[in-house]
């Protein structure tokens, strides 16, 4: 059996059609929702527009999320780089999906401003990948690292009731966690200063977009 070896056409085609899904298609998960097999139950409106906003805010992480593995593994030093960004991206597809599938349960959309946050993401993917594998993997652990704790937030401030989001967020969690881990295994090293103070704080602009636009 025959492996075609992708060519940079190949690669950048494919990286249009990700793009559109992101932004505003309907990406296919390879995994069941987490939240499929948790009773959806009524909520006041007011918690049900605060549970939308907070789930906007996991999509958008998650359009930011494939924009960025994306722009990393378009300019990898390694084939096998590309392949760890590029499975780790397919994951983040699962969350793409989860949380689109959850905002129209709630009877909410998805950011109007999500071509701009995939562009935004993806720039930073490339000059990331472009100083070196090191830094690239390590970008994404510390990316992987402030999501992980922002989910923690979510988890809390959810309302009570509203445990089908909760068992979403709860397995993004677990995924953030373990990308974390394999691209540090894989040579990921620390950022220097002051770089994750400025992903913190542009996260802090996104979030505060995000949950209302």
């Amino acid at each position: 059996m025959t492996v075609r070896t992708l060519s940079p056409l190949d690669r950048l085609l494919s990286g249009i059609e990700r793009a559109m899904e992101a932004v505003g298609g309907s990406p296919e998960a390879g995994r069941r929702s987490p939240g499929d097999v948790v009773p959806d139950v009524a909520m006041e409106e007011a918690d049900r527009r605060h549970a939308a906003g907070l789930m906007r805010i996991n999509h958008v992480g998650e359009v930011c999320a494939q924009a960025l593995y994306v722009g990393q593994a378009a300019l990898a030093r390694t084939e096998e780089t590309r392949a760890h960004l590029m499975h780790a991206a397919a994951e983040e597809t699962d969350h793409l999906a989860w949380c689109a599938e959850r905002l129209k349960q709630l009877d909410s959309r998805p950011s109007l401003l999500n071509p701009l946050w995939y562009a935004g993401s993806y720039a930073i993917g490339v000059a990331a990948a472009a100083i070196g594998d090191p830094i690239s993997l390590g970008f994404v652990v510390e990316t992987e690292r402030q999501v992980e704790a922002h989910l923690a937030e979510h988890l809390q401030s959810l309302p009570a009731e509203d445990e089908r989001s909760r068992a979403i967020l709860r397995q993004m969690q677990e995924d953030e966690i373990r990308h974390a881990q394999n691209a540090q295994e894989r040579g990921g090293v620390d950022l220097p200063w002051p770089i994750p103070g400025l992903m913190h704080a542009a996260s802090k602009v996104m979030k505060t977009v995000a949950y209302r636009f």
